[in-house]
C-alpha cells in the first residue's frame, strides 16, 4: 500500500540549480563508493555530514511503532542503515526491541553511532543473510533504487522473504515530467528511476506485497 510514514521527518531545503550544475560523471563515481565522502565530504559527493540530530528521526520511528504495533518483542531489519541514527531511535522508544541493521558502506558502519553500532553490520540488499520470516518490519528507506533495475528486483524479493509480513521501502520516482527534471538534476546514486506506476507494476511483478512511499526532491 502507497503510505507516507515519513511526513514527521523534517523536509531540507534543496539546491537543484547548485547540485546540477556540480553533478558530474567523477562526483557521481565518487558518490557511489559510499564512501567517507558520501557521508561526510563536500555536499556535492553526497550528505556533506551526517551527524544525528533527534530532529530527524525520533518522531517517524514512533509512527512507525504505531502503525506497525511494534513493541518490546519485536523486531526490526533497516536496509541501508548508514550510521544507525533512525535504529537508535527506535531503540530509545522501545529499548527491548530487537534491531538490525545492514549497509553496503563499510565507512558508515565503521562510523556509526556507538550506542548502537553492535546491531550494525555490512550487508548486501541483493543477497540478505538471514532466514526466511525473520523480522516483523523490515525496512529500506532510498536504498533499493541504487541498484540497477535486475538488482533492485532481486532486493524487493529478499525483502520480502525475510519479512515475517510487514514491510517499507521508499524509492526515487515522479508522477510528472516537472518532478523527473528535478529527480534528474539532483540524483547522484539512483540507478534505477521510474514513474510511479512502473515502480508499482515492478513491485507487483517482484512479489512485493508490503508498503511503499516515494522521495522526490
Amino acid at each position: 500500500m502507497e503510505l507516507n510514514l515519513l511526513k514527521k521527518y523534517p523536509k531540507t531545503k534543496r539546491n537543484l540549480i547548485k547540485r546540477k550544475e556540480l553533478k558530474s560523471k567523477k562526483n557521481i563515481k565518487i558518490a557511489r563508493m559510499f564512501g567517507k565522502d558520501f557521508f561526510d565530504g563536500e555536499r556535492k559527493y553526497g550528505y556533506g555530514g551526517l551527524k544525528y540530530n533527534q530532529k530527524y528521526w525520533k518522531n517517524v520511528t514512533k509512527d512507525f511503532i504505531k502503525y506497525y504495533k511494534l513493541n518490546n518483542k519485536s523486531s526490526i531489519l533497516d536496509i541501508g542503515c548508514a550510521k544507525g541514527y533512525m535504529l537508535y531511535d527506535f531503540k530509545k522508544a522501545l529499548p527491548k526491541l530487537k534491531v538490525t541493521g545492514i549497509d553496503i558502506s563499510k565507512y558508515a558502519i565503521k562510523n556509526s553511532k556507538k550506542e548502537i553500532k553492535i546491531f550494525l553490520k555490512v550487508g548486501d540488499a541483493k543477497k540478505l543473510k538471514f532466514k526466511d520470516n525473520s523480522f516483523d518490519l523490515v525496512i529500506a528507506i532510498n536504498t533499493i533504487h541504487n541498484l540497477n533495475k535486475k538488482e533492485c528486483g532481486k532486493a524487493i524479493q529478499e525483502i520480502a522473504r525475510v519479512s515475517k509480513k510487514n514491510s517499507y521501502i521508499v524509492l526515487d520516482a515522479y508522477g510528472s515530467d516537472a518532478q523527473k527534471k528535478k529527480m534528474l538534476a539532483w540524483n547522484l546514486t539512483g540507478k534505477t528511476i521510474m514513474h510511479k506506476k512502473d515502480w508499482k507494476l515492478f513491485m507487483k511483478k517482484n512479489n512485493y506485497k508490503g508498503d511503499y512511499f516515494w522521495f522526490t526532491p
